[in-house]
């Protein structure tokens, strides 16, 4: 029995990558430095492999994301960027004012950066994988590289805007992209590689025959290499022509799906190559019962076992979690215990041990009550009171708003001041009393600023929140947040999980003083501020043993909760966050309607606000084109996306659904580059918006918080998106 592992966290213990990289960004440090500190972490992901698996995989540390590693690997470098010069050019790729566009990869709440594909003909520009293997060679480790598979960075790409998915679009492309991995393969075989990871993911996706074809043809081409070929996030789409694939091995994903397990039942398992069996999840930080595995795993006849995704949606370790509510730490394991979990089922296949720890779920920190009370709700709890034009003409003669009205997406720069005094708070260094005044003295000024510049709608700036998710959970009975449970998101940007562990309540009001006290102070409507119930629940992890729908209610009862009373203090405006909703949705589009329904229900039951109450709905980073009609059936009057990577193409999802009358704030600036939008930037976008939609839909806005920018990029960015609004008012005015 083999034992592999993969995806384990780059960022390190204490998060020293992300310093690290951000340090070199800033020039504090020098590129050798930098180097210097990331082959620490690389030695240090190894060392952890060594200690639990059999096979090590290399070229896991990606100094910003694995798939733009790939783009420069295959010279997929798009010609504004100029002749390729290293990092310089491989950063302005991920940050730079023209940067590549982001979005999640696949259904996780990791950001990738989208190849863009400008010719048919790719070439060997930086071999990686290679320099990755020597640099553990000369350490006297056999590594076994990792990559993107030719396909899945195919279907992740784009080409003048649009996915490259269609098998007619993908032949030849796949024909010149297969010669540049036949190359690194052979380049890494010749240096004694024993054996090569191969990550395809896509694999899992709606693929049509005319796919698997094309499929099968890479593979041909690549048969003479000792490949090891990963799937995950859901079973392959066509198992039969995956196992018929001339690989040596393949690593299914048996913890996200049953269909896997049922097709190898039905079909069985070629007996010219071996089955990784993916049993450990990779993506909530539960243990196991390894028993059970066990028996899953000889079930399957596997030859070798390993984590069922990459390891990277969890944190490094458990090691350094001392505050967890009792008898929650017995029962998770973070990205090492996950190793420690694949040894010891290793060791009990091998009848090594036969001591097995007992873990059971079975009533841990459940409400009964609060559970009955989810189970038993009334129809019209999904459901506004009136309809949206009802609520639209009496919204408008409420708040008075010019054209093109201006907002931000909620949360301000959080400075190392608001950072400090935060960090002073929790370690008890000043007083609560101390701490909010401080807070409300952030909120006043965020209040003057917004007023001085000219937005319409204000926000009080976030200060007092950490993270939009994390701030909710520790505020809510049955979630518990982490001190050390750091995620990558993208780039060096890092957020802390939370783990729903027993039944969601709302004990007391979570918003209310900050949302109040900013509103006393302006006669301009100020945004409550609240994150929706799908996000809070995708960008945490959450018991495995309770059904997805019954979770979701339950946060959504509590958001609900703060909505009304928000309401009953005289706030018109409430914005519920959910930049989760199209990312949680299942891989396979056959498994949406399940999905889309109860999550369209828990939103709905969040924003059950009154008719004059305007429910904004943010969104970002989100494909709009496959949802729209599930977005049509929320019940927000205004939503806000992101616009400005796509130049105002994601518009063309609302141009395509007819009947599209509910507002739109539009993203016109990219808050996840430091470059100042200009007006020029900005005019392109709202012009390309107006080609779809009538002037009387459209909001101006950001199309994410401002929390990671600095004040110095936020207040011009925010005086041009002023400006903008204006010269579209006068010019429609006129």
């Amino acid at each position: 029995m083999k034992a592999y592992a993969f995806g384990f966290p780059k960022i390190g213990e204490k998060r020293e990558f992300k310093k690290a990289l951000e340090d070199f960004w800033k020039g504090k440090i020098t590129e050798e430095q930098f180097e210097e500190e990331m082959n620490k972490l690389r030695m240090y992901m190894v060392e952890n492999y060594r200690k639990n698996v059999d096979v090590i995989p290399s070229n896991e540390l990606s100094y910003y994301d694995f798939v733009l590693d790939t783009a420069v690997m295959v010279g997929a470098v798009p010609e504004r960027f100029g002749e390729y010069r290293g990092l310089s050019t491989y950063f302005d790729m991920a940050r730079g004012g023209k940067a590549l566009e982001m979005t999640k990869f696949f259904n996780t709440n990791y950001h990738y950066l989208v190849p863009e594909i400008e010719t048919e003909e790719f070439y060997l520009l930086e071999n990686k994988p290679l320099e990755d293997y020597l640099f553990f060679k000369s350490k006297g480790i056999e590594t076994a590289p990792w990559v993107i598979g030719p396909f899945t960075f195919l279907y992740l790409s784009k080409r003048n805007g649009e996915w490259i998915r269609r098998p007619n679009q993908m032949e030849k492309l796949l024909e010149s992209l297969v010669s540049v991995y036949k190359e690194v393969f052979e380049k890494l075989v010749e240096n004694g590689c024993k054996e090569i990871l191969v990550n395809e993911p896509a694999f899992v996706c709606d693929l049509e025959k005319a796919h698997w074809d094309l499929i099968l043809n890479v593979y041909r081409e690549l048969s003479e290499f000792p490949l090891t070929v990963f799937t995950y996030y859901d079973s392959v789409s066509d198992y039969e022509a995956c196992v018929s694939l001339p690989v040596k091995r393949l690593h299914f994903d048996f913890v996200s799906n049953e269909e896997n397990l049922k097709n190898l039942e039905k079909h069985g398992f070629p007996e010219d190559k071996k089955l990784v069996a993916g049993v450990i999840n990779g993506r909530q930080p539960w243990k196991v019962d390894l028993r059970k595995v066990a028996s899953l795993v000889e079930k399957l006849g596997a030859s070798a076992i390993s984590n069922s995704c990459p390891l990277f949606h969890l944190p490094v370790t458990l090691e350094l979690e001392n505050n967890l509510p009792g008898g929650l730490k017995e029962k998770l394991a973070f990205a090492k215990e996950k190793l420690e979990e694949l040894k010891m089922l290793k060791d009990f296949l091998e009848g090594k041990t036969f001591d097995l720890p007992n873990v059971s779920f079975e009533d841990f920190a459940v409400d009964l009550q609060a559970v009955e009370r989810v189970r038993n709700l009334p129809e019209d709890s999904f459901r506004r009171e009136k309809e949206y034009t009802e609520r639209d003409r009496i919204q408008r003669e409420r708040l008075n708003l010019p054209l093109f009205p201006t907002t931000t997406i909620g949360s301000f720069p959080q400075t190392p001041e608001v950072r400090k005094m935060r960090s002073k708070y929790k370690k008890g260094e000043i007083s609560r009393e101390e701490y909010e005044s401080f807070i409300k003295e952030q909120i006043k000024k965020a209040i003057e600023l917004q007023e001085e510049i000219g937005l319409d709608v204000l926000v009080h700036g976030e200060f007092e929140r950490t993270d939009m998710v994390e701030f909710f959970a520790e505020k809510l009975n049955g979630i518990a947040t982490t001190q050390n449970g750091w995620v990558l998101s993208y780039g060096s940007r890092c957020y802390r999980p939370p783990i729903i562990y027993g039944t969601v309540t709302r004990p007391e009001p979570m918003t209310l003083e900050e949302i109040t006290y900013a509103q006393s102070l302006t006669e301009k409507p100020v945004k409550g501020m609240l994150t929706g119930p799908i996000t809070i629940m995708s960008w945490s992890y959450y018991r495995e043993d309770i059904p997805e729908k019954e979770i979701a209610y339950q946060i959504a009862l509590a958001i609900n909760e703060e909505v009304k009373d928000l309401e009953k203090a005289g706030i018109k405006v409430i914005q519920i966050d959910e930049p989760a909703f199209r990312e949680k949705a299942p891989v396979k589009k056959s498994k949406w309607p399940e999905y889309f329904e109860w999550a369209i229900n828990a939103f709905n039951l969040a924003a059950n606000a009154r008719p004059e109450t305007q429910i904004h709905a943010h969104m970002c980073y989100s494909d709009f084109n496959e949802i729209i009609e599930y977005i049509h059936q929320l019940e927000f009057d205004v939503i806000s996306i992101e616009a400005s990577r796509s130049k105002g193409e994601i518009i063309s999802a609302f141009e395509n659904f007819k009947g599209w009358i509910k507002q739109i704030g539009v993203g016109v600036w990219d808050i996840h580059s430091p470059a100042v939008p200009s007006i020029n930037e900005m005019r392109e976008i709202v012009e390309r918006v107006l080609r779809v939609l009538p002037k009387e839909l459209i909001w101006i806005n950001p199309d994410c918080g401002l929390k990671t920018r600095n004040w110095d990029e936020v207040i011009p960015s925010l005086r041009n998106m002023v400006a903008l609004a204006k010269e579209m008012r006068e010019k429609f005015e006129s």
